[in-house]
């Protein structure tokens, strides 16, 4: 089957059809070893300042660093990636990361002052590329037509199965090998990852072309900057959503319990995102978009109202539902937005922006918990999904404007918007 055979129809055998692409399976695989760290990295420092030098207060402040740092410069990195090409920038940051993991944990070890284990953080974090960004903008190489939703679809289901994993992965290394190991597992990683998807030539995406009049800016793109501040407002809402659950299970006395909340909702997002991915749609992908969003904050709902774990096992269940596939929607949206040979950069800028919103989300969360519980902060999370709702609705012209006609015609040609 060529990569041009639309395959929405075939339901679930769009994703057997999908991995019949040569490269596919390849490109599926190692993209996940890649980014598994991306679930892993911040817990793992988190992990082992703490056990190092007691501080969980020093750890936060290292972890966050790191955080901040990565969302900073995820987009400049996407930008050289667009203009040089993915290869150099995975290979040179591969290795980097490496040396500043290498740094990091000397620093830790050796319990360096605070303001030299940040150091060492925010290199660890500037040598971080968005790694699921450089993947599905490889996916838009290899898969046209409507297989393209299927991929996107497909990562994000990788990724709700990376989120649910990967902290279990890390801290069974922090606890049970040593502190240490689970920063070196995402060098190595992140290394193999890098590697193996730089040499991955049949997925590498086109560069962008040189000259215009700024269209070679993803950013530059209205409809793009729409799509951010949608994202930003689904980020506050899994930020406040995580606070959430976090807080109901102190209140129910069963603390850990948090994790048991958060991988259902994780569930409930795998699901959705595999069914959805395998459904043929016939509406467009910007009310996709505003529905979905829509139908995140309506099952966010109840949570406020929850009042036993069992109610809220199966409420973060409900709440899950539509992340992977407003994921998926955004993704496709972008995919038919962004100016050619701007992919990377365009993901880098839209997880740039989750991220910022799940970090204000999670901060106001656990402000409004600690003022009146957890249903307010299940309330702040609604209102994030409101804000990207209303965000999706009014930038729907935005979401509409296509690439020019001799830019988009090679590329995949999304159903009317």
């Amino acid at each position: 089957m060529s990569a041009d055979t639309p395959g929405p129809k075939a339901g679930f055998r769009s994703y057997l059809h999908l991995l019949r692409i040569p490269g596919a399976p390849g490109l599926a695989c190692w993209g996940v070893v890649g980014r598994f760290p991306i679930a892993m990295r911040s817990i793992g420092c988190l992990m082992m300042v703490a056990a190092v030098t007691g501080s969980l207060a020093d750890a936060g402040v290292v972890a966050a660093v790191m955080l901040v740092a990565t969302g900073v410069t995820s987009p400049v990195l996407g930008r050289i990636a667009d203009r040089r090409g993915q290869r150099g920038v995975l290979l040179a940051t591969g290795a980097g990361h490496v040396v500043a993991t290498v740094a990091l944990l000397a620093s830790i070890g050796l319990r360096a002052p605070l303001w030299l284990m940040v150091v060492t953080s925010v290199a660890v974090g500037c040598t971080s590329v968005s790694f699921s960004s450089f993947v599905r903008a490889r996916w838009a190489t290899l898969a046209k037509g409507d297989l393209l939703r299927t991929a996107y679809a497909l990562e994000s289901v990788l990724d709700e199965a990376i989120f649910l994993l990967g902290p279990l992965l890390v801290i069974a290394l922090a606890t049970g090998v040593d502190p240490a190991a689970g920063l070196i597992a995402c060098a190595l990683l992140t290394a193999a990852g890098s590697i193996a998807v730089a040499l991955h030539r049949r997925s590498e995406p086109p560069r962008a072309p040189v000259g215009g009049h700024g269209s070679g800016r993803a950013i530059a793109v209205s409809g793009v900057r729409v799509l951010m501040a949608c994202y930003a407002g689904m980020g506050f809402l899994l930020g406040a959503l995580d606070v959430t659950m976090v807080g109901f299970a102190q209140e129910q006395g069963s603390p850990g319990l948090a994790g048991v909340f958060l991988s259902l909702t994780a569930v409930g997002s795998l699901v959705a995102g595999v069914v959805y991915g395998a459904v043929d749609w016939r509406l467009s992908q910007a009310r996709l978009l505003s529905l979905t969003a829509g139908v995140l904050a309506v099952g966010t709902m109840p949570l406020a109202f929850a009042t036993s774990s069992w109610a809220m096992a199966g409420l973060a269940v409900v709440a899950g539902v539509a992340i992977a596939p407003a994921l998926i929607a955004g993704s496709t949206l972008l995919e038919s937005l962004a100016p050619k040979g701007t992919l990377s950069e365009g993901f880098s800028w839209l997880n740039s922006a989750g991220a910022l919103g799940i970090a204000l989300g999670t901060a106001t969360g656990g402000r409004l918990a600690e003022m009146d519980g957890s249903s307010l902060a299940a309330w702040a999370a609604v209102g994030g999904g409101v804000v990207a709702v209303v965000v999706s609705v009014a930038g729907r012209p935005a979401l509409r404007t296509r690439r020019p006609a001799e830019e988009s015609a090679p590329r995949m040609a999304v159903r009317e918007q």
